[in-house]
C-alpha cells in the first residue's frame, strides 16, 4: 500500500474518532457559560426498571388485596458493645433490611448511603441498610459480678399486622463477624439464637422477630479491684488478735482503720451500678467482709471492758481486805506483825474474794469471770475466760471467714 494512502487513513481515522467522542458531549449552559457535558442515554437497565416500576405505587405493599407478603430476614452482626450496665443498654452493629423498635439508630453514610438494592429475575427484591443501634438490654444484676444476660433485638412491621405481612427467618438468618474487634470489655460472648412470637394488639396481631445475644460477664476487673482488697482487709483486721489487750492504742487505731477501709471500698464498688433496690452477690460480699473487720474491733472492746472492770473489782477487794486486817491488828495489839500476816480474812457473804461485775448475772449461760466458775448450782453451763477471748479469735474469725468463702464461691459459681 502506497505510504501516502496510510497516511491519509490514519488521518481520517483520527478525525472520525474525534467526530464520535464530540457527539457523546453536549453544550450546558452553567452560570452563563457553556461547558461541555456528558450526554445521558437510556441504558437497558434503566429501561428494565422503568418498565417494571410501571403502574407501581410505592406507598402500598406488594400484592395487596390478594395474599400476604412474605419477608424473609437475615441478619449479619458486624460488631457487639460496648454494654452500658448503668444505662441498661448495648450498641450493635448490623447490616438489617426491615425497621425495628430501638433507643437511638445511626445510618451510615460514609463515603456514600451504606446500602444495597439487588433484582431478580423473579421479581425479588433484597434491601439491605447498615445501622448502628443502642438498644434496650434489662439486666438482671442479682448475681453480679457472675452474672449472665440475654439482650434482645426486636423487629417488626409497624403499620402491617400478620394477615398483611409476615416475617420468617432465612436458613442462614443470622451470621457474625470475626469478634476479634468487639468491644465488649467486662463481657464474654456465648452465643446467639434468634425467635419469633405473634403480638396481639387493639389493632392486629403483629410478628415480632427477636434476635437474643447471650452476653457472661468476665470478672477479672471485679476480682482485683473488689475481692482481693475486701479479703485482705479483713485478715488484716486480724492482727490485733496478736497485739497485747494493754496496747489500747495500737488495736483501737488498726480496728477503725480497716472499717473505714472497707466503708470506702463498699462504696466505690456501687459506683459501676445502677441504683438497684436488691441486694447483689458483691454487696453480700462487701457486707459480711465489713461485718468481720467490724466484729473485730467490737471484741477487743469487749475484752477491754471487762479485763478493766475486773482489774477494778480486784483492787477494791484488796483495799477491804487489807481494812480488816488493819482491824484485827488493833484488837490484839499484842500480836506481832509477822503472824497477822498469815491470817485470812473471814468473808460472810462467801469464798470469792468479790462479786461478779455490776448488773451481770452468775447464773446466765456465758460467765466471763474465773470467780463464777465454781459452785455446784454453775454446772452444766459455758464458761469463758476473758484472758483466752484473744486465742479463742485467732481460731474462730478465719474459720468462719474460710467458711463463708466456701459457701459463696460454690453457691454463686456451680448452683
Amino acid at each position: 500500500m502506497n505510504p501516502g494512502m496510510l497516511l491519509a487513513l490514519g488521518l481520517c481515522t483520527a478525525f472520525g474518532s474525534s467526530k464520535r467522542e464530540e457527539e457523546d458531549y453536549e453544550a450546558v449552559p452553567i452560570n452563563k457559560t457553556w461547558v461541555l457535558s456528558p450526554k445521558v442515554y437510556e441504558s437497558e437497565v434503566t429501561l428494565i426498571l422503568n418498565k417494571l416500576l410501571q403502574g407501581y405505587d410505592n406507598k402500598l405493599r406488594p400484592d395487596i388485596g390478594v395474599r400476604p407478603t412474605v419477608i424473609e430476614t437475615s441478619v449479619y452482626i458486624n460488631s457487639i458493645g460496648p454494654v452500658d450496665p448503668i444505662n441498661m443498654e448495648y450498641t450493635i452493629d448490623i447490616f438489617f433490611a426491615q425497621t425495628w423498635n430501638s433507643r437511638k439508630s445511626d445510618a451510615h453514610w460514609i463515603t456514600t448511603p451504606n446500602r444495597l438494592l439487588r433484582l431478580w429475575s423473579n421479581g425479588r427484591v433484597m434491601y439491605t441498610l447498615r445501622l448502628t443501634i443502642n438498644a434496650e438490654c434489662y439486666l438482671k444484676l442479682h448475681n453480679f459480678p457472675m452474672d449472665e444476660h440475654s439482650c434482645p433485638l426486636e423487629f417488626s412491621s409497624y403499620g402491617y399486622p400478620k394477615n398483611e405481612i409476615n416475617y420468617r427467618w432465612q436458613r442462614r438468618a443470622v451470621e457474625v463477624a470475626d469478634q476479634q474487634y468487639w468491644r465488649l470489655y467486662q463481657f464474654a460472648f456465648v452465643g446467639l439464637r434468634n425467635t419469633s412470637h405473634v403480638a396481639h394488639t387493639q389493632s392486629g396481631e403483629y410478628v415480632i422477630m427477636t434476635i437474643f445475644f447471650d452476653l457472661s460477664r468476665r470478672m477479672g476487673y471485679f476480682t482485683i479491684q473488689t475481692y482481693i482488697p475486701c479479703s485482705m482487709i479483713v485478715v488484716l483486721s486480724w492482727v490485733s488478735f496478736w497485739i497485747n489487750k494493754d496496747a489500747v492504742p495500737a488495736r483501737t487505731s488498726l480496728g477503725i482503720t480497716t472499717v473505714l477501709t472497707m466503708t470506702t471500698l463498699s462504696t466505690i464498688s456501687r459506683k459501676s451500678l445502677p441504683k438497684v433496690s436488691y441486694v447483689t452477690a458483691m454487696d453480700l460480699f462487701v457486707s459480711v467482709c465489713f461485718i468481720f473487720t467490724f466484729a473485730a474491733l467490737m471484741e477487743y472492746g469487749t475484752l477491754h471492758y471487762f479485763t478493766s472492770n475486773r482489774q477494778t473489782k480486784k483492787g477494791k477487794a484488796n483495799n477491804v481486805t487489807q481494812q480488816k486486817s488493819v482491824s484485827v491488828l488493833n484488837t490484839h495489839p499484842g500480836t506481832s506483825l509477822l503472824q497477822m500476816t498469815n491470817i485470812v480474812p473471814y468473808d460472810e457473804e462467801g469464798d470469792s474474794a468479790y462479786d461478779c461485775l455490776d448488773g451481770k448475772d452468775c447464773t446466765s449461760f456465758f460467765c466471763c469471770f474465773d470467780d463464777c466458775r465454781s459452785g455446784a448450782w454453775r454446772e452444766n453451763r459455758m464458761h469463758v475466760r476473758v484472758s483466752r477471748v484473744d486465742f479463742y479469735s485467732r481460731i474462730l474469725f478465719p474459720t468462719a471467714f474460710g467458711f463463708f468463702n466456701l459457701v459463696y464461691w460454690i453457691s454463686y459459681l456451680y448452683l
